[in-house]
């Protein structure tokens, strides 16, 4: 690729070791110093544009930081060095970042958090990073609309405690609230622990301030409960894994503040009658606030994690709740207990809030219960509810077949599992057969009639299962939007699908 009056940049990859030749030698890009015709000089010419648009801070060009922006939590995703990181604290920062990319023709990688789990973070070589984690200011929180508009970089828990201060609840809530930023949760329309009741975060997306490849700023959606004007772009961006813009500002939709739960768990002999339970909890209609899931693999790692006293005799346990209040949230968790029990359940009701909450720790922890156990690789499938119990099952033969632990866990309520296969990471053998296993989940979850990801994206660990989900006409699709908003192809390239 060239840019009329610019040094030639292609291949992009080339900037990283041409910049890092720049930055060894005597003469630093701050000088503005350009060679010009040669990749090492392209980069002192992009850098020089870039930081002089931009507070000297916000610009990370030091070697040994930029390793830090490489990746996010994912495994077996190959991650590039980044020739320079923006952190960004406003929108023009990010603007003017993505007009310089522009010009030069440098792709851009937008990160949040990085506590992603499917490499859509992961830089490339000779990219340019555009981080938002310092983006952390909430805008304003309106009651009276239900609403809150924040920046990207703000925590997931950090925002629930803001509203919650005000009489207000946010919704979704990954297990990883405490460290992941609404920016990542926007990027792959995240989940969590409340989805069977309250959804997932695109339920409470009203708008959105992105800023395109170009550099140009573009607002979505609206600040009313209601509005059907134009198409649904704000839609689109959810869960777009930065392939289309960097989003900057977000306006959510609120809750009133959640009543004090109440919380049950149950033990099964079985996970076929575990998956009975949910299956019939959903088809008479009850609706609890939270129900989760964990297969006898995750209670025992969880067990020793706590030092906790769950039953380990047991093939499942559900943990359920009703955030409703009073007697109707008794009520409900009883009618939820009934039908635990009928199915073979032994029932565990906790006796006040304290008890509650050592429950909800125990399925909170459950993924850093087995990171105890070894390495482990993530998986994220959602199937319909009526086939959980064909999931688990399936799960234990593969299991058994590669030689593996896989501990199974997830949101029962809405069909989304995380089978995390538990291997030793030193042991190339078993690496292959970890790796072997993660792609056969995923044919069971679509055998099944299931997604490939039900919250943590696609990025560069499903992408090779994209297409057999989607299909070639709705692929084709996908790029033809791509190619609308990013002509270039310079956001976050390589990530969801194949250009």
């Amino acid at each position: 690729m060239s840019v009329p009056g610019r040094s030639v940049l292609s291949p992009a990859a080339n900037l990283a070791p041409a910049y890092a030749d720049v930055m060894s030698s005597d003469q630093g890009f701050d000088e503005g110093v350009v060679t010009g015709g040669t990749a090492a000089g392209a980069a002192v010419e992009f850098l020089a544009a870039l930081c002089a648009g931009l507070p000297a801070e916000a610009v990370v060009t030091d070697p040994d930081l930029v390793q830090a922006y490489r990746h996010d939590r994912a495994m077996f995703c190959p991650a590039g060095t980044p020739l320079a990181v923006v952190r960004a604290r406003q929108t023009t920062d990010v603007q003017h970042a993505m007009r310089v990319a522009a010009r030069f023709g440098v792709p851009v990688v937008p990160q949040g958090a990085r506590s992603g789990l499917s490499g859509a973070a992961n830089a490339t070589d000779g990219c340019l990073v555009v981080s938002t984690e310092a983006m952390t200011r909430i805008v304003a929180i309106e009651p009276a609309d239900r609403i809150v508009v924040t920046q990207p970089g703000v925590l997931n828990a950090d925002l629930s405690r803001a509203v919650a201060a005000q009489g207000m609840f946010y919704p979704p809530d990954p297990s990883s609230w405490e460290f992941c930023s609404i920016g990542g949760n926007l990027a792959t329309n995240s989940g969590g622990l409340c989805c069977v009741k309250y959804g997932v975060t695109t339920d409470y997306v009203l708008g959105l301030e992105v800023v395109l490849a170009s550099g140009e700023v573009m607002r979505t959606g609206r600040r009313t409960v209601k509005g059907v004007a134009g198409y649904d772009l704000t839609s689109l961006f959810v869960g777009s894994e930065g392939t289309l813009g960097v989003i900057t500002e977000a306006t959510l939709l609120l809750r009133p503040a959640a009543r004090q739960p109440v919380t049950a768990a149950a033990v099964f002999g079985s996970t076929r009658e575990a998956a009975a339970t949910v299956a019939e909890v959903v088809a008479t209609g009850l609706v609890p606030s939270l129900l989760e899931i964990m297969d006898a693999t995750c209670v025992r790692a969880t067990n020793a994690y706590l030092r906790s006293d769950l039953p380990e005799d047991c093939a499942a346990m559900l943990v359920w709740q009703s955030d409703s209040g009073g007697e109707v949230a008794r009520a409900e968790v009883q009618a939820v207990s009934q039908v635990a029990a009928r199915h073979g359940g032994e029932v565990i009701e906790a006796d006040d809030a304290a008890e509650g909450e050592l429950l909800l720790a125990a399925r909170r922890s459950v993924l850093m219960a087995l990171d105890e156990l070894g390495t482990t690789l993530i998986d994220d499938v959602c199937v319909p509810r009526s086939r959980l119990a064909d999931l688990f099952e399936g799960c234990e033969r593969l299991a058994q077949r590669h030689d593996l632990v896989i501990g199974v866990v997830g949101h029962a309520g809405d069909g989304n599992m995380h089978p995390t296969v538990v291997f030793d990471g030193q042991d190339p053998a078993a690496v292959a057969r970890a790796q072997a296993a993660f792609g056969e989940i995923m044919d069971l979850g679509l055998s099944l009639g299931g997604t490939i990801t039900g919250e943590h994206g696609v990025g560069i660990l499903k992408k090779q299962w994209l297409s057999r989900e989607v299909g070639p006409v709705s692929l084709a699709v996908h790029r033809a939007v791509k190619a609308a908003l990013d002509p270039q192809g310079l956001l976050n390239p390589g990530k969801v699908f194949d250009l």
